[in-house]
């Protein structure tokens, strides 16, 4: 049986649902200050959760996520960024990155040449240590200058690092970048590290290569409890393979080395010639007396470039130039 129908004078206030009205006080737009935030440096990323350590001690090492006043601003490791929140570090504690930090440096790629979107590989990173075998799998000439490039324009000191020296002679191949001032070490499993070790002590030293060169095998070396193999030393993510990710590894000397994933091409999209030739002091002025358009390639593409002007540079320009032809014609590996 259905139950009694109720009158209108049956009800009162009690049965009646008033929606609250808007609040007439208006919303804030003003931010915190967060003048407590404390400096960190991120060392590596996975799924939304960065890795960092404060005070550049890798035994204080904190997960963040990023504060929601960020956006989508781009994080990367080597980044120093202002954190807030639970900095103790201990299990399942997660404190907020809030502020990135102008970067010094920028080590920036593309997926290929014509890919407009850059990826920030590596921010506020002194050196990058180009490492190449010199045998099994050979040496790419190409691959490289398109490093180099990508250096000079961003600010870092590039390094060729040379691996499997048992294997084949380093002459010829090391004489391509005699032009350039190009630091050159030796690193294979046979050499000494103290070489290296002199250049990477106190810095923060972008590793790149393409897979197979000993690249990993180096930075187990320089640090013996990397483990890259199972990806512990991040503290972010669970069983993920850390050579598919950017990580930085603290030195025992000081200093800290970051291993990024091997590269099959290196696309320069966001980069120009003008780029290239800005990059060297003694050349950048040259270039503002060429024509509209000259691509500093030389004749017979560009008869009337600047820099075929300057005395005493030709041997310098000539290898310049092979930055500029390696600019232009990308290729995997």
């Amino acid at each position: 049986m259905s139950p009694p129908r109720r009158s209108a004078s049956g009800y009162d206030e009690s049965d009646v649902r008033v929606r609250p009205g808007r609040s007439s006080r208006p919303r804030t737009k003003t931010r915190p200050q967060h003048i407590d935030a404390e400096q960190a440096m991120v060392v590596a990323v996975d799924r939304g959760r960065w890795g960092c350590v404060l005070d550049d001690d890798p035994d204080r090492r904190i997960v963040a996520m990023r504060a929601r006043e960020l956006g989508r601003t781009p994080i990367v490791v080597g980044d120093q960024v202002d954190v807030v929140g639970d900095l103790t570090g201990k299990p399942d504690t997660l404190a907020r990155i809030v502020r990135v930090n102008e970067r010094r440096t920028v080590l920036r790629r593309t997926a290929d040449d014509t890919d407009p979107f850059e990826r920030i590989v590596v921010g506020n990173a002194e050196q990058l240590f180009i490492v190449v075998a010199l045998a099994d799998p050979p040496p790419r000439t190409g691959f490289v200058e398109r490093a180099m490039v990508a250096a000079y324009v961003g600010g870092l000191r590039p390094v060729l690092c040379l691996t499997k020296r048992d294997l084949a002679a380093e002459s010829e191949f090391a004489a391509v970048f005699a032009d350039l001032d190009l630091t050159i070490v030796h690193a294979g499993i046979d050499d000494p590290l103290e070489p290296a070790l002199d250049l990477l002590t106190d810095r923060l030293t972008a590793f790149i290569g393409h897979s197979g060169v000993g690249k990993s095998t180096l930075v187990n070396r320089l640090v013996p409890d990397a483990y890259r193999a199972v990806g512990e030393v991040s503290g972010v993510g669970k069983g993920k393979h850390t050579s598919t990710q950017s990580v930085a590894l603290p030195l025992p000397g000081g200093g800290w080395v970051v291993d990024t994933p091997g590269v099959r091409s290196f696309g320069l999209a966001h980069i120009t010639p003008d780029d290239v030739i800005a990059a060297f002091s003694d050349l950048a002025e040259a270039i503002e007396n060429c024509p509209r358009g000259c691509t500093h390639l030389g004749p017979p593409a560009d008869p009337e470039c600047a820099l075929d002007e300057l005395p005493g540079t030709e041997q310098r320009v000539a290898a310049i130039r092979r930055l500029l032809v390696a600019l232009n014609s990308n290729e995997s590996w």
